[in-house]
């Protein structure tokens, strides 16, 4: 991971449930939202070029990660 991915990651930690469990899911929900860029992740990636572009692609990533872990605390509990 390098630091646009460091920052954005420590955000979702920021807003994740305690635990080694809600951690572990934050960081796999996280990756495969950084991987796969859905809509508008790869969007932002293409059409804002350079720094800026890359960091806003993690942190698109990072809000879809933090929208998956409250589903599931909802869910879970």
């Amino acid at each position: 991971m390098v630091w646009d991915e460091t920052v954005a990651f420590l955000l979702v930690l920021f807003f994740t449930p305690p635990g080694a469990y809600w951690q572990a899911g934050a960081f796999l929900t996280f990756r495969v939202f950084d991987i796969a860029k859905p809509p508008p992740i790869r969007y932002y990636e293409r059409v804002i070029k350079g720094g800026l572009g890359t960091m806003i692609d993690d942190v698109a990533a990072a809000f879809y990660t933090l929208l998956v872990l409250a589903g599931a605390r909802i869910v879970i509990g």
